[in-house]
Parts: C-alpha cells; sequence; structure tokens
C-alpha cells in the first residue's frame, strides 16, 4: 500500500484517541485473534475477567464472533475525531445507527466465515441488535479498560504530543520512524506500508489520522468517506514500572523514571508513574535546575522534554 503526501498534508495530519477503538482492540487480543507479546501479562489478568464478563452479558460473545481482520461491520468503530474523546460519545454514535443499515453491515461482515454460535445468531438477528451490541461495549470498557484509563490515556496523549513534535520538527521521516516495522517513508514523499491491500491512496491535502493504540498492533483505514487513518502501537505501552533503573545510583529511581517518560506534563506523568502531583512537581524542579529538562507552555498545559544534556545522559 502506498500513501502520497502532498506539502499542504503535514498542516493537515491530525490524532485521535478513540476509547471505544481500545475496547475492542482489548477483546480483539483478549479473543486470541492476535499476538499479544508486550501485553501479554495483561492478557493472562485479564482473561479470566472476561470469561466472567461473557457469561454475565451473552453479546460479548456475538461481538467477538464478529471480529475479522478486514470487513468488520463499521457502525461498530465511528471514526475517531479528537484526542478528548470519550466512551459515552462513541457509545451514542453507535446506538444512533439506523437498524437497516446494522444489518447490511452485519451480512457482509458474517459472509464467507464460519457460522457464529445459535445463541449469537439470536442476538444478531434481533430486532434491538445495536443497543446489544452497543450495551456489551459498555460492559466491556467497565470491566477491561476503565479502571486502568487514565494510565492508557497518559500513554497515549505523551505518544502524541511525542510524534507531533518529531512531524513538525524534523519531518514525516522522522515522525514515523518507530511507528511500525512495516511503515516506511520513501524519497517521493509516499508513505509506504507493507499491507495485502496494493492500492495507491492520495491525502490530496486533507491531511493524516494517526491514532496511537495501547492494544492496536498496525490498523490502515482507507474509507473513503473518513480520512486515511493509521492506527499503531503507542510508544511506552511496555516500559516497565523500573524504567530507567539503570540512571538510578546517578540521579534516583524516580527522577530517572521521569527523564525517561519524557515529554510528558505533570498531571500525566503523575498517572503513568503511580506519583504524588507534589512528589513530581519537585523531581521535575530538580531536573530542571540540573539542566536536564525544558518546559514548554502549551495552552493549560505545561509540557516538559529533555535537553540535549538530558539526551546524553539517557544515551
Amino acid at each position: 500500500m502506498l500513501i502520497q503526501v502532498s506539502p499542504a498534508d503535514l498542516a493537515g495530519c491530525r490524532y485521535a484517541i478513540s476509547p471505544l477503538f481500545e475496547v475492542e482492540g482489548a477483546l480483539f487480543l483478549l479473543a486470541g485473534r492476535t499476538e499479544a507479546g508486550v501485553l501479554t501479562s495483561w492478557v493472562r489478568r485479564m482473561r479470566p475477567q472476561l470469561a466472567q464478563l461473557r457469561r454475565e452479558v451473552p453479546a460479548i460473545g456475538a461481538l467477538t464472533s464478529l471480529f475479522r481482520r478486514d470487513d468488520n461491520a463499521d457502525f461498530l468503530h465511528p471514526a475517531p475525531v479528537s484526542s478528548r474523546r470519550e466512551i459515552g460519545e462513541d457509545l451514542a454514535v453507535v446506538r444512533a445507527t439506523p437498524l437497516e443499515r446494522a444489518r447490511a453491515e452485519l451480512e457482509l461482515n458474517l459472509r464467507g466465515h464460519r457460522t457464529p454460535p445459535e445463541y449469537a445468531r439470536h442476538i444478531l438477528a434481533a430486532d434491538d441488535v445495536v443497543d446489544r451490541l452497543a450495551d456489551a461495549l459498555q460492559a466491556a470498557w467497565t470491566t477491561l479498560i476503565e479502571p486502568e484509563w487514565p494510565r492508557f490515556r497518559a500513554v497515549l496523549e505523551r505518544d502524541i504530543v511525542q510524534r507531533a513534535g518529531r512531524i513538525a520538527a524534523y519531518g514525516w521521516a522522522e515522525g514515523l520512524a518507530g511507528l511500525h516495522p512495516r511503515v516506511t517513508w520513501s524519497a517521493e514523499s509516499t508513505i509506504a506500508i507493507e499491507h495485502r491491500d496494493k492500492g495507491t491512496y492520495a491525502l490530496t491535502g486533507n491531511g493524516l489520522l494517526l491514532v496511537p493504540s495501547v492494544f492496536a498492533n498496525l490498523a490502515i483505514s482507507t474509507d473513503p468517506s473518513r480520512p486515511v487513518t493509521i492506527a499503531y502501537r503507542a510508544r511506552g505501552i511496555a516500559d516497565p514500572p523500573g524504567a530507567g533503573a539503570d540512571l538510578a545510583p546517578l540521579i534516583g529511581a524516580k527522577r530517572a523514571a521521569i527523564l525517561r517518560t519524557l515529554p510528558a506534563t505533570t498531571s500525566q506523568l503523575t498517572v503513568h508513574l503511580d506519583m504524588s502531583l507534589a512528589g513530581v512537581s519537585e523531581h521535575l524542579k530538580v531536573l530542571e535546575r540540573a539542566g536536564l529538562i525544558t518546559r514548554t507552555r502549551t495552552g493549560r498545559s505545561v509540557l516538559y522534554t529533555t535537553t540535549p544534556k538530558g539526551d546524553a545522559l539517557l544515551s
């Protein structure tokens, strides 16, 4: 797959966070449809909860019977629109789906695949199928994602800040570096993606929508009714609690962890590192006085980033 990028697309590049996308990604992972990788320990911890959830909410099983690598029912995952999206907003869009559209997309979703169990077929054929599937997504959110959402969101927001800054400062090649091994930037202003779809798509000044995710490895949408979208695994998902321990003898474990986590805001650091606001603020002051970090105000937030001196220490 090739995605052609024009100069105007740099300004049009946008980022979004989709709570609903995270719910579906988590279910996809827990259902064993993709490798757990760095999330293996999370999968082991959450599978018993999913089993209990499936017993209590049969529509969860109907929902997971729909999961495909391609041709999934679009109404279940509306396009993300911003980095401040809430799960209630996503589910409201799902619930507003006309029954006729839902039936058509579900039929396409199931065509050519193994027939779901009888109980799932009954749910998928019901007149209230849209609400029942939305209820299943809500239940999965409450059980699997919501308890850890502050930490997950902090990771996603930090990835957006970092990647947006790299694209703006150094261009697409540097900004896309590390996004996924199958995604590369060519000198012909083209994003090349190893994919079964061998088509060529032009952004034509509409920009690209980048969606960091906790659970997605790589997902592409070229639906003409939506912006071309790339969802990818955010940086920092696999960071162990003791990240930065190699620097701990020199500057202290908590300051080392903070340095490893930047760029981030104070609130993101408190969530990601499970530290108090006062403690994070004090450590940031010490690191700033040492010339290891700098800060920039962006709206109501203050973003902390490492200085060249800090980068050299990390290296």
